[in-house]
């Protein structure tokens, strides 16, 4: 600092005018020694008095503190209370003389007009040493910050060589400041090379820290994220969830799309399902044809060819029905497939019910004086299955305008999948819908059980009563798989069901009936029908 201070003296273009002296204390490293010397200075006097100066001389500037932070903040305490200001200062030259670097405290009384061009002189200088390095202050009166980066280096016999492996310059361009130099650390027992934590290795992606109770900072257990969760940094310390709509993909360390959970026409079951549906509706359609292509063959007359069209084209409805549940859930498919279902299949039991009560009626005209033949005509039919199928289109229409079903996606039911059903809304509006499907059928099968036994070689009723049998087991098997379900298999259980039920129908009422006119013909007429060509073939026999 001597060195300095004569420097600045003899280079008048640093300060023009100005003149630098000094006074130097040892602080013996011990705090109160430097606050009396520090007092001393100030007051002028070897014997320090408080609050007075007595110096004739030029007033104290700098007060430039040794290595020891202890004794320079001592020191620099003491000065702020007489308002001087402070400015830290740190060499930019630590290895010269192999000496450290050391703090320092800059003090200026701002009443003295002397020191305030100096002040304006020390904010303007702008110059370069005998090193070559760029020397100025800033506003504030503050120096470059610039510091060279020391690593020990031990060598042969306990030397201790300091090595300069880095730099850290507020003189360099923007970004950079700081400059290290890796290769030339040397680091106690593993050499060259940089040591790792001995408690724990880095966490990888998917993982996230977790500080063990006791140790140190670097000592952490690595926990796998939660369930939902995922990092993708490592060392992460906690893990973040995905959006609602996203689950992390295996390892836990992305957000990828949950999968949709529907009963899709791609899918082996709803592929099965669509399969089976056309051809139950091929079947039917062949049905269909076989009565029209001989609907003037007795036993196509005896049965209402009417109510047999219409029974054949519900029950085709019913399957096309199905289609309506599979893929995946639209607000148009949501609003009319539980509707749509329940109206084809009251209009199908309708129809089932007219052909039972046609029979019993069929019966009890050809007894003397029955006064049921005014029934016999086409008008009755026509009656039952509309007042039978009014009611549920009823229900259907309150259902709708009430409370309409939608398409919604469950997003907790099952864990890593949305569910994307369609919500029916009202689960009462549903019940009932089934409830009268099963009261209509409860109706017809009581009827064609009373009917089944009635004298004609061909009695309708029978088969019918088999047909309500199996619809009312298929549809009371259904109430509890319903129930115990969830996601796409809720819709494969109702599909089924109705694909069965109708199934049931078609089969116990139309194939004995295609089985007489394609294989049987000989059966095919009014005498068998009559009752008078049974008799007629066991005469035969018997002779």
């Amino acid at each position: 600092m001597v060195f300095a201070i004569d420097e600045i003296n003899r280079e008048q273009t640093i300060l023009p005018n100005i003149s630098l002296g000094f006074l130097i204390y040892d602080t013996c490293l011990w705090a109160r020694k430097a606050i009396e010397s520090s007092m001393r200075m100030m007051t002028g006097e070897e014997r320090a008095i408080l609050n007075y100066q007595c110096r004739k001389q030029s007033p104290l500037t700098a007060v430039i503190g040794e290595e020891s932070s202890t004794v320079s903040m001592a020191v620099a305490r003491l000065l702020g209370l007489y308002r001087y200001p402070q400015v830290s200062y740190y060499s930019t030259s630590p290895l010269l003389n192999n000496k450290h670097e050391f703090p320092s405290f800059f003090r200026t009384i701002p009443s003295d007009d002397s020191q305030a061009q100096l002040l304006h002189y020390m904010k303007t200088v702008h110059f370069k040493n005998k090193m070559g390095e760029e020397i100025y202050f800033d506003r504030h009166g503050s120096p470059p910050a610039a510091y060279d980066i020391i690593n020990w280096h031990r060598e042969s016999g306990n030397v201790i060589r300091y090595v300069k492996v880095g730099t850290f310059d507020t003189r360099a361009p923007s970004g950079q400041e700081l400059y290290v130099n890796e290769t030339a650390f040397m680091w106690i027992k593993q050499g060259r090379e940089t040591p790792q934590s001995i408690c724990s290795e880095s966490c990888m992606p998917g993982y996230h820290k977790a500080v063990l109770r006791g140790q140190p900072a670097c000592c952490y257990d690595c926990i796998p994220c939660f369930e939902g969760e995922m990092s993708k940094e490592r060392d992460s310390s906690k893990c973040l969830p995905c959006p609602s709509d996203e689950w992390p993909n295996e390892r836990r360390t992305d957000c990828i799309q949950k999968r949709l959970d529907f009963l899709s026409y791609t899918s082996s079951l709803g592929l099965t399902l669509t399969i089976i549906v056309i051809i139950c509706i091929l079947i039917t359609m062949f049905f269909l044809c076989i009565f029209i292509k001989f609907h003037d063959t007795p036993i196509v007359k005896a049965n209402n060819r009417n109510l047999t069209y219409l029974l054949l084209g519900s029950i085709m409805l019913s399957f096309s029905c199905s289609l309506l549940f599979i893929g995946e859930p639209q607000p148009i498919p949501c609003l009319l497939r539980q509707t749509a279902f329940g109206v084809v299949f009251a209009f199908c039991i309708s129809c089932v019910l007219a052909k039972t009560l046609m029979v019993v009626i069929v019966f009890k005209a050809t007894k003397p004086g029955s006064n049921m033949k005014r029934w016999l005509g086409p008008h009755a039919s026509v009656i039952t299955v509309c007042c039978c199928t009014f009611l549920q289109v009823l229900i259907s229409i309150i259902w709708l305008l009430l409370c309409p079903p939608f398409p919604e996606k469950n997003l907790k039911l099952k864990t890593g999948t949305i569910i994307v059903k369609c919500n029916e809304c009202s689960g009462t509006a549903f019940w009932c819908m089934l409830g009268y499907m099963g009261m209509l059928a409860c109706v017809s099968f009581l009827v064609a059980f009373l009917a089944r036994k009635l004298p004609n070689s061909f009695n309708e009723a029978k088969w019918i009563t088999f047909s309500m049998l199996v619809f009312l087991s298929v549809w009371l098997a259904f109430i509890p798989g319903y129930l115990s379900t969830q996601g796409k298999f809720v819709v494969a259980v109702e599909v089924f069901a109705i694909i069965s039920s109708s199934t049931g129908i078609l089969v116990c009422i139309f194939l004995p009936k295609c089985y007489i006119i394609l294989m049987r013909p000989d059966l095919n007429t009014k005498q068998y029908l009559l009752g008078k060509g049974s008799s007629y073939s066991r005469k035969r026999k018997i002779m």
